[in-house]
């Protein structure tokens, strides 16, 4: 929700090409699209930051269709971020956090070096893997956004792995 009431969200269908969309709903209930996703389909949530700027991912699309994190101004100009990939992680379908500097932190359920999922941030368009799970004792497949704590750690969840490969609980120190 913005200052103005402004509620913000995806849609994994709909829209002009059945993809999914990125919609506002002002405060006097009236919709509006401010993104129709081609081949894209975003199934989390969004985030915004001071200046009103929507952040968030899609399970698909991209340079090889493995997804990509992108923003959307107040105003509805939609920029790609950066496309994830094989070792940099596929399928984003959890939503983002942010630090303070703006930088941004998410999971893939796929992709990676074991192909067991990342742990990845974004700063200034360019992505970078913070952890690449291995399928093992680490967890595999993690499917939910992260939190961080103030000292900067990181702590999500995985689908699988672990000792009964039912999933972990994870904490990655920056």
């Amino acid at each position: 929700m913005d200052a103005q009431g402004n509620l913000y969200g995806t849609t994994s269908q709909g829209g002009a090409s059945s993809d999914g969309t990125v919609f506002k709903v002002s405060s006097e209930g009236k919709f509006a699209v401010l993104r129709n996703f081609n081949g894209a389909r975003p199934l989390a949530g969004l985030i915004m930051d001071a200046q009103g700027n929507l952040y968030g991912t899609t399970s698909e699309g991209g340079a090889s269709n493995d997804g990509v994190v992108f923003t959307v101004s107040s105003k509805g100009k939609f920029v790609v971020l950066c496309s994830v990939s094989g070792a940099y992680g596929a399928n984003p379908g959890a939503g983002l956090i942010m630090d303070a500097q703006g930088n941004l932190y998410g999971t893939t359920s796929e992709g990676g070096a074991s192909n067991d999922g990342v742990v990845f941030k974004v700063s200034k368009g360019k992505e970078t893997v913070l952890y690449s799970f291995t399928g093992g004792a680490d967890g595999a497949k993690p499917e939910a956004g992260l939190i961080m704590d103030a000292k900067g750690n990181l702590y999500g969840t995985t689908s699988q792995g672990g000792a009964s490969n039912d999933g972990v609980v994870f904490k990655l120190t920056p």
